[in-house]
C-alpha cells in the first residue's frame, strides 16, 4: 500500500525552492474531498471488502501548523526508499504466479531490483496486520484491526467514521503517554504492538479546527442525502443496488422456492411499448434522513470583535432545533457552549446552563432531545450502508434525470459556491496550488522498483484528479462570468482567463488563426486533437519530455480548454518563447538540437518520422512533429510541448487533394474524398498501429517466400516451382479485403493470415541463420530484403520502417523535397493507411459484429469498437449504410443511426445555445428538445421574464420574442438532415421524429437519454411522452452540467499483472491467473484508491473465476462490489452496469437467492429497454435467463412469454439454423411440456433435432439427447390425446392401463447448469486420470486427432483444431471487447462442480 509519507517525500524529490518543496509534499499528502473519512470506512469497518483498500491521506483534522509540517517533511525525506541498481528481469510467465512483483516490476520497463529492494517490493504488497485497544475520553474501550504499513492518521480517518467516535475530529492519540506522530508508520512506532492500547486525547481547537469540526458535523448530518450526486457535487454518485434488492445481498438468507416473488413489472414485459423514467432511480423511504435540526449555520456575528478574540471566541453559530428553539453558540479553544446572543442583540456571555462540550454533538445532544434520537438513528443508517456507496469518486459523475428536490439552508454550501478556492486549500499554507509544478513533479519521480513505480503511478493520479475538479470548476466559473478576463478589452469570443493558476481559452478562431483550415468549426476540434497529442506522448512517459495538464470542458455551448501554466510564459511574448516549431503554420520554423533528440525517442513509439521543412528564408529545418507543435523551455529549466493537435498523420478521405493525389478505388468506391467542416481531419493511433503491423506481415511473408526460394534454388527445381506458384498465391492472398468479401469469408482470411504470419516468422528466422554462414549468398539476401521493403512501402531500402510524416499534406508548409522520391513515398504511406482504414478495418469492423463477437449496447460502445480499430467516428455514416445491408445487423444499424442523429444535434444544440440568454435559459432548452422531440409546434414560454418586468415594459416589448423561438420541428430537422449529410455522409430521409423512429427503428426515449447525457443537461425524474402536443416545460429543466475530456493515467503494473493473470486462466492455470489477477486488484487499489472502472472491471474478473472454481458466496461478494462500483463510477444505465446486473443475478441464482435473482433481470431488462430498445442481443440473453429462473420456480407461463421472446429475437440475429436459436426451441419445448401443452412442445423439440441434425449430424451427443426429448414427448402427447378422449367419452380413466402423464419439476442443477450453457460458460467434465493419459501421450509425441481433441478440451488455444465449430457456438459467448473474456472460455472440473484441475500441457 502507498504510504502517504512516502508520497510526501517522494514529491520533494527535485524542490525547485524550499517554499515549493514544502507546498507540494503538503499538496500531494493532503486529502481532498476525494478522500475523506469514508475512504478509512472501506478499509476498517468490520463489514467491509479486504481487497478494496485504498489510499487514504491526510484530513482535515491532523495537525497542520508548520512546525508539524516541516517536522513531517523532515522525516519521510530520510525514510525515502532506497535506490539500487537492478538487471533486467527475463523471468517466464510461469515465474510470475510465484512472485507477483516479479510481473509487477516488468511493465515499469526500469527492471527488477536488488535484493533488499525486491524485500521491499514484497514487504509493500504483503503487509501484517495485528489488533489494538482504542480508549476515547469517554465509553467503552474498543478494538480495531491495523496494517504495519499504515499511518497514524488512517486511524484518525477510522475514528472519524465509527459511530461511537464520529463526532470527534480535534484529537491526539498517546501510547504510553507519548503522543504519536500523524505521519508516522505504525511499522516505525516503538512499542507498538498487538494488544497495545492507544489513547484518544483531545486538543484544543483553533479557528481551523473549528471551522472542519462544523463542516463534519454537517457532513454527517447530510450523510444519507443523495443531494450531492443529484447535483454533481463531492464526486458523489448514485448507486440504487441495494434498493433494488431490497437490502445487502451478502446478509440474506437462501429463499425457498415457495417464499419467490417473482411478478415482474408490466412495463418490462414483452411486447410492452412504455418507456417510463421514473423507475430509473426507485425510492427508497428507508433513505430518508430523520429531521435531527432545522438550521445549524455561521452567525451574522461574525467575526468575534477584538475583546471577544482575545477572550478566546473563535467563530460564532446560529442553531434553530428540531423543536424550534433558537440559540446562539460559541466555538472557543475549549470547545462549543451557548451564549446569551440574540437576532437583535450581541451577547457573547455563556448562557445558563452553557453547556460546555468539546463535540458540537454532545452539546446538541444536551440541547434537543429529538436530535440526541435522531442523530443516533442517523447513524445506525449511515453504516448500515456499503462502503463503496459511501467512497467519492476519483471524478464526477453527473446524473441526467432527478427528482425535484428541496433547497435547504446551509451555509458550508453557500461559503463553498462563493469561495475562489477548492475545498479545504484556504486552509493549506500557500494558499494556491501550483497545478504545472506538481503535474510535472510527479512524473519526475523514480520508476525502477515497483515501489517506486506505484509511490509515483499514485502521485500522479492523485494530482491529476484533483487538477480534473479544479479546472472543471473554473471552466464552468469562466462560462458563468465569475472570472475576470486577462484581457477584458476585447471581444468575449478572444476573451482569456487565468483562475487558480489554471489558463482557460475558449474554442473560437482568434484572430484568423485557424482561418485556412477551417475557422471556427476547426478551433472547436483543435482542443479534442490536442487533448489526443497529450494523452499519447503522456503514455510513452519520455523522461525530459513535458506535456501541460489539459482538460477540455464542453459547458453551456461553449468548448473551453484548461491548461497548467508554463512558468515564465505570461511574462514573454509567444516569438521570445517558441524555440521548436511554428507558431504560424508554417512561415516561420525553429528547431532545437534537445528537441529533437527527445521527440525522436517519442517518435520510436508514435510512429512520427523526421522530415525538414523550409522556413520563409528558404532555410531547411528539421523537425520531428507536425509544424504547429510548439516547444517552450519554461523557467523551471523543463522542455514542454503544447499544440500537438497534428500528432498523426491527416485522413485524406476527408482532404479534397483529387488535385494532388491519386485516390484508390476502395476509397472512391465509398464516395471519398468528402469535404469536411475544417481541414484538422487526422487518422487515429490504433489504426496507425493497425497498419504499421499490417505491413510488417506482408513484409515478413514476402521475404519468406523469397528466402525459401533462395535456398531452394540451387538444391531441387522441382520445390522452387512450387514455391513460386505458393508465392502467386500469397500475393493474390494480400490483396485489399472488399466488403463483400469481408462479410462471407473475414474471419477465415484472419485465420489464415495469423497461421502465415508465424510460419512466415519462423521461415525468416531460420533462412537467414542458415544464410548467415554461407557469404556467397550475402548479396542475394538483401536483394530480398530490399524486395520485400519496397513492396510494402519502407521508407528504407534495406529494412522495414513504416512511419509518417504528419505535415505532407499540410496547408503553407514547404518541404525541402517535395518533389523526391521520398517524399512521394511518405505521401503514398498516408494514402494508403486512410485506404486500410476503408477497406479492411471498417468491412472487419462489420464482420465481427455479424460474428457477434461484439454487440454494442449504444452510441458511446460502438463508438468504443470504432476507435479500438482506428476508425474515426466521422465514418459512421459509411458504416451505417454498410451495416443497413445485413438484416441480422438491424439494431446495430439503429444504433449507429441514432448517434449520426445525435451527433448532428448535438453540433446544433451547442450553436443554439450561445444564443439564448442566461435569464430564458430553461425556456430555450426545453424549446429545442420539444422541437426534436415532437411533431406539433410548441409553445414558446417567456412568462418567467414578463414577471420581472412592470405592466407599462411589457406593454412596450409587445409580443417580440427571443431569436430562438424561431426554431420549429420542421426546420430543426432540416438541420440536422443537413448536418448528417455534411459531417457524417448519411442521408437521413425522414423529416420528422415520428417517421425517423418509425423507419429506422429508434426510440424517443433513448434519444432523449444521449442528449441529456452528453450534452450536460439534467431533466426532472418523471414520465415524458405521455402528452403529445408539448413534451417539456421550463420547470422540468433542473440543471446544466459539464461534460469533461481529460486524459486518464494508467496503473502500468496493475495492468502488467492482469494481463499475466489473463494468459494463466486461458492457459487453464486458474488459480495462478486468480493469484495475478488479485494482486492486479491489489495494486490497482493502491493507486487508484477505492473506486476506478479499472477496479469494478477486475472485481468482475474475480467475481468469474470464483464462480469457476465453485466459490459461489464470494462470486457475488466480489460481483456485489462489482455492480456498485460500475453504478458509482460509470452510471446507473451504463452497458457495463447493465453486464454487472446479469452476472450478478446468475451468481445470486447459484447461491440460492432466487427472488434477488429475479429482480436483478428485471432491472438489468428495464436498462437495456431504455437504453437499446427491445432488439438487441442482450434483451435475448435476459429473457434467456428470466424464462429459466420462472422455469424453475414454476410459472411456466409468465417463463414461456420470456423464453419465446427470446426465441424470436435469436432468429433474428443468429439465423433460423442457428445453434443457439436450437437451443431456444428446446427451453420453449420444455416449458411447454410442463404447461401440459405436448403438441407444440413436440413441434418446438422438433425444431431443435433438425438443427442438431443438420449442424453436428447423428451422431452428436446434443442430437441423440434431442431424439430421447421427441420420444418421451411424444410418448406423452399420446397419453394426454388418450386421456382426453377418454374423457371425453366418460370412460374410467385407468381401463386401458395408460401410465400416467408424467410432468416433471425441473431440476435446481440442471437449470444452473443450462444458465452457464447461456452465459457462456461451460464445465468440461474431465477425470484426473484422463489428464495424465493425455500428458503421457504427449510426452510419446503422438499426434493424431483424438489426442488433438482432448487437448481442445483442456483450453489449449494453439491447438491446429476447428475449435470455432458450430458445435462450441451453443457454449461460447464473448462479452464487449473491453471486458475481461472468461465467457468463451472451456474451464475443466469434475462431476461434483469442484474447482477445475489446472493443467499446463507442454
Amino acid at each position: 500500500m502507498i504510504r502517504q509519507k512516502q508520497i510526501k517525500a517522494a514529491t520533494g524529490i527535485k524542490p525547485r525552492s524550499s517554499h515549493i518543496a514544502k507546498r507540494n509534499m503538503a499538496l500531494v499528502s493532503k486529502s481532498n474531498k476525494r478522500e475523506t473519512k469514508e475512504t478509512a470506512s472501506a478499509i476498517h469497518s468490520p463489514e467491509q471488502d479486504k481487497d478494496l483498500k485504498p489510499e487514504t491521506c491526510s484530513s482535515e483534522g491532523d495537525d497542520s501548523s508548520e512546525d508539524g509540517k516541516e517536522k513531517a517533511e523532515t522525516e519521510c525525506q530520510e525514510k525515502t526508499l532506497p535506490k539500487k541498481d537492478g538487471k533486467d528481469d527475463k523471468n517466464s510467465a510461469s515465474d510470475a504466479a510465484s512472485s507477483p512483483a516479479k510481473v509487477a516490476g516488468g511493465a515499469g520497463g526500469g527492471g527488477a531490483a536488488s535484493k533488499s529492494a525486491t524485500v521491499a517490493e514484497e514487504d509493500l504488497l504483503h503487509d501484517v496486520g495485528f489488533f489494538v485497544t482504542i480508549k476515547p475520553p469517554s465509553g467503552d474501550s474498543f478494538e480495531i484491526q491495523v496494517s504495519s504499513l499504515e499511518l497514524v492518521q488512517e486511524i484518525h480517518q477510522l475514528l472519524m467514521d465509527r459511530e461511537d467516535t464520529s463526532h470527534r475530529t480535534c484529537f491526539s492519540l498517546y501510547l504510553d503517554g507519548a503522543k504519536l506522530d500523524n505521519f508516522a508508520e505504525l511499522k516505525t512506532i516503538s512499542g507498538l504492538k498487538e494488544g497495545c492500547v492507544l489513547h484518544i486525547k483531545e486538543n484544543a481547537y483553533t479557528i481551523r479546527e473549528a471551522r472542519i469540526h462544523v463542516r463534519h458535523v454537517r457532513d454527517l448530518l447530510k450523510s444519507l442525502e443523495d443531494m450531492d450526486a443529484y447535483n454533481g457535487a463531492e464526486c458523489a454518485s448514485l448507486a440504487f443496488l441495494n434498493i433494488v434488492t431490497q437490502g445487502d445481498i451478502v446478509e440474506k438468507k437462501r429463499s425457498t422456492v415457495e417464499s419467490v416473488d417473482c411478478t415482474p413489472p408490466d412495463y418490462i414485459l414483452p411486447g410492452c411499448k412504455e418507456r417510463p423514467l421514473v423507475p430509473l432511480q426507485p425510492y427508497n423511504k428507508d433513505t430518508r434522513t430523520p429531521p435531527c435540526l432545522k438550521i445549524l449555520t455561521t452567525s451574522a456575528w461574525n467575526p468575534p470583535p477584538g475583546p471577544r478574540k482575545l477572550q478566546g471566541d473563535l467563530l460564532y453559530l446560529l442553531l434553530v432545533t428540531a423543536e424550534g428553539y433558537h440559540c446562539h453558540i460559541t466555538a472557543s479553544p475549549w470547545g462549543f457552549y451557548l451564549n446569551q446572543s440574540t437576532t437583535e442583540e450581541f451577547n457573547p456571555k455563556p448562557a445558563t446552563p452553557c453547556y460546555l462540550s468539546h463535540s458540537l454533538v454532545d452539546l446538541l445532544n444536551q440541547v434537543s432531545l429529538t436530535f440526541k434520537r435522531n442523530f443516533a438513528l442517523l447513524q445506525k443508517k449511515r453504516l448500515m450502508r456499503h462502503p463503496l456507496e459511501r467512497v467519492p469518486c476519483p471524478y464526477q459523475v453527473f446524473a441526467w434525470s432527478a427528482p425535484s428536490l428541496p433547497h435547504t439552508v446551509d451555509a458550508i454550501r453557500a461559503e463553498d459556491a462563493f469561495s475562489s478556492k477548492l475545498g479545504y486549500e484556504e486552509h493549506i499554507p500557500g494558499q494556491t496550488r501550483d497545478w504545472n509544478e506538481e503535474l510535472q513533479t510527479t512524473r519526475e519521480l523514480p520508476r525502477r522498483t515497483l515501489p517506486e513505480r506505484l509511490l509515483r503511478e499514485r502521485a500522479i493520479f492523485k494530482v491529476h484528479s484533483d487538477f480534473v475538479a479544479a479546472a472543471t470548476k473554473g471552466a464552468v466559473a469562466v462560462v458563468d462570468g465569475n472570472v475576470m478576463a486577462i484581457n477584458p478589452g476585447e471581444d468575449s469570443k478572444m476573451q482569456m482567463f487565468i483562475w487558480n493558476n489554471i489558463f482557460f481559452s475558449l474554442g473560437f478562431d482568434v484572430r484568423d488563426h485557424y482561418k485556412e483550415v477551417g475557422g471556427d468549426a476547426a478551433a472547436f476540434v483543435a482542443p479534442r486533437n490536442d487533448l489526443q497529442g497529450v494523452r499519447v506522448y503522456s503514455a510513452t512517459d519520455t523522461e525530459g519530455l513535458h506535456t501541460l495538464g489539459t482538460v477540455v470542458v464542453d459547458y453551456r455551448g461553449y468548448r473551453i480548454t484548461a491548461q497548467s501554466i508554463i512558468p515564465g510564459i505570461l511574462e514573454r511574448e509567444q516569438e521570445q518563447s517558441v524555440v521548436y516549431g511554428s507558431i504560424d503554420f508554417g512561415k516561420t520554423v525553429e528547431t532545437h538540437s534537445k528537441y529533437m533528440d527527445l521527440l525522436q525517442k517519442a517518435g520510436e513509439h508514435l510512429k512520427v518520422l523526421p522530415h525538414k521543412v523550409l522556413n520563409d528564408k528558404g532555410e531547411e529545418v528539421e523537425l520531428c512533429s507536425s509544424v504547429e507543435c510548439k516547444g517552450i523551455i519554461g523557467n523551471d529549466g523543463r522542455h514542454y510541448i503544447l499544440d500537438l493537435l497534428r500528432t498523426f498523420p491527416p485522413d485524406v478521405n476527408f482532404l479534397n487533394l483529387k488535385s494532388e493525389i491519386d485516390y484508390p478505388a476502395a476509397c472512391k468506391k465509398l464516395g471519398f474524398p468528402i469535404s469536411h467542416q475544417h481541414k484538422l481531419s487526422t487518422l487515429r493511433q490504433e489504426l496507425v498501429d493497425a497498419f504499421v503491423d499490417h505491413r510488417y506481415m506482408m513484409f515478413l511473408k514476402f521475404a519468406a517466400i523469397q528466402l525459401q526460394q533462395l535456398t531452394a534454388k540451387t538444391s531441387d527445381p522441382v520445390k522452387l516451382q512450387q514455391l513460386k506458384a505458393v508465392d502467386e498465391e500469397k500475393k493474390a492472398e494480400e490483396e485489399p479485403v472488399t466488403e463483400q468479401s469481408a462479410q462471407k469469408d473475414g474471419k477465415k482470411v484472419k485465420d489464415n493470415k495469423e497461421i502465415e504470419a508465424e510460419e512466415a516468422k519462423k521461415i525468416v528466422e531460420n533462412v537467414t541463420e542458415s544464410i548467415a554462414a554461407e557469404k556467397q549468398v550475402e548479396e542475394n539476401t538483401r536483394d530480398i530484403i530490399k524486395k520485400a521493403s519496397a513492396a510494402v512501402g519502407s521508407l528504407k531500402e534495406s529494412d522495414f520502417d513504416i512511419r509518417f510524416n504528419s505535415d505532407v499534406f499540410s496547408p503553407g508548409v514547404k518541404h525541402a523535397d517535395a518533389n523526391g522520391t521520398r517524399f512521394k513515398k511518405e505521401r503514398q504511406l498516408v494514402v494508403d493507411a486512410a485506404e486500410f482504414l476503408v477497406s479492411v478495418q471498417l468491412p472487419s469492423m462489420v464482420h465481427d459484429l455479424t460474428d457477434h463477437s461484439s454487440a454494442p449496447t449504444d452510441g458511446p460502445s460502438l463508438c468504443e469498437v470504432m476507435h479500438s480499430r482506428g476508425i474515426n467516428v466521422r465514418y459512421l455514416g459509411k458504416l451505417a449504410d454498410m451495416l443497413a445491408k445485413i438484416p441480422e445487423l438491424g439494431y446495430a444499424h439503429s444504433i449507429a443511426v441514432l448517434e449520426i442523429v445525435f451527433r448532428s444535434v448535438k453540433h446544433i444544440l451547442a450553436k443554439y445555445i450561445q444564443g439564448v440568454e442566461s435569464i430564458t435559459m430553461s425556456s430555450g432548452i426545453t424549446h429545442f428538445l420539444n422541437c426534436l422531440l415532437c411533431t406539433g409546434v410548441p409553445r414558446v414560454n417567456v412568462s418567467k421574464t414578463d414577471e420581472l418586468l412592470s405592466k407599462k415594459k411589457r406593454k412596450k416589448n409587445g409580443n417580440s420574442l427571443p431569436e430562438w423561438s424561431s426554431l420549429t420541428p420542421r426546420s430543426l430537422w432540416q438541420q440536422i438532415k443537413q448536418e448528417c449529410k455534411a459531417y457524417f455522409g448519411f442521408e437521413l430521409t425522414t423529416d420528422s421524429i415520428d417517421a425517423c423512429v418509425e423507419k429506422y427503428g429508434l426510440q424517443k426515449i433513448s434519444l432523449l437519454r444521449s442528449v441529456c447525457l452528453r450534452c450536460g443537461i439534467q431533466l426532472k425524474l418523471r414520465d415524458y411522452f405521455s402528452r403529445s402536443t408539448e413534451l417539456l416545460t421550463e420547470d422540468d429543466l433542473i440543471n446544466v452540467f459539464p461534460i469533461v475530456k481529460h486524459i486518464n493515467p494508467r496503473a502500468s503494473d496493475a495492468l502488467n499483472l492482469y494481463t499475466a493473470g489473463q494468459t494463466k486462466i486461458q492457459q487453464g492455470l486458474l488459480k495462478d491467473g486468480y493469484e495475478l489477477i488479485s494482486e492486479s486488484l491489489n495494486l490497482l487499489n493502491n493507486v487508484y484508491g477505492a473506486m476506478h472502472p479499472e477496479i469494478a472491471q477486475c472485481l468482475r474478473m474475480m467475481a468469474r473465476l470464483n464462480y469457476i472454481m465453485g466459490e459461489y458466496t464470494d462470486a457475488m461478494c466480489y460481483q456485489q462490489k462489482a455492480v456498485l462500483m460500475s453504478e458509482r463510477v460509470n452510471g446507473i444505465d451504463h452497458p457495463y452496469t447493465i453486464t454487472e446486473y446479469t452476472h450478478l443475478a446468475l451468481y445470486c441464482y447459484a447461491n440460492q437467492q432466487v427472488s434477488v435473482a429475479l429482480k436483478l433481470l428485471y432491472r438489468a431488462r428495464y436498462l437495456l429497454l431504455l437504453v437499446s430498445g427491445p432488439k438487441h442481443p442482450e434483451v435475448s440473453l435476459v429473457d434467456s435467463n428470466i424464462g429459466l429462473i420462472l422455469y424453475a420456480v414454476g410459472q411456466y407461463s409468465l417463463s414461456l412469454t420470456f423464453l419465446e421472446n427470446s426465441l424470436a429475437l435469436n432468429k433474428i440475429f443468429f439465423g433460423e439454423k442457428s445453434l443457439k436459436v436450437a437451443l431456444s426451441y428446446h427451453l420453449v419445448a420444455r416449458t411447454q411440456s410442463c404447461l401440459g401443452d405436448f403438441r407444440s412442445a413436440l413441434r418446438n423439440e422438433k425444431e431443435t433435432f433438425t438443427i442438431y441434425k443438420s449442424e453436428l449430424g447423428m451422431n452428436h451427443e446434443k442430437t441423440k439427447e434431442s431424439d430421447e426429448c421427441l420420444r418421451h414427448l411424444t410418448q406423452q402427447a399420446v397419453v394426454m390425446a388418450k386421456k382426453l378422449s377418454e374423457a371425453y367419452n366418460g370412460k374410467p380413466n385407468n381401463q386401458f392401463g395408460l401410465p400416467p402423464i408424467q410432468i416433471q419439476a425441473p431440476a435446481r442443477c440442471s437449470v444452473l447448469e443450462m444458465l452457464n450453457v447461456i452465459n457462456g460458460i461451460l464445465f468440461v467434465h474431465i477425470s484426473p486420470a484422463e489428464i495424465e493419459k493425455v500428458k503421457e501421450e504427449l510426452e510419446k509425441g503422438s499426434s493424431d486427432q483424438s489426442k488433438l481433441e482432448k487437448l481442445a478440451l483442456l483450453g489449449e488455444k494453439d491447438v491446429p483444431e476447428k475449435s470455432s465449430s458450430k458445435k462450441d457456438e451453443v457454449y461460447k459467448q464473448e462479452e464487449d471487447t473491453k471486458e475481461s473474456k472468461v465467457n468463451g472460455i472451456d474451464e475443466t472440473c469434475d462431476k461434483e462442480n469442484e474447482p477445475p484441475v489446472p493443467v499446463e500441457v507442454r
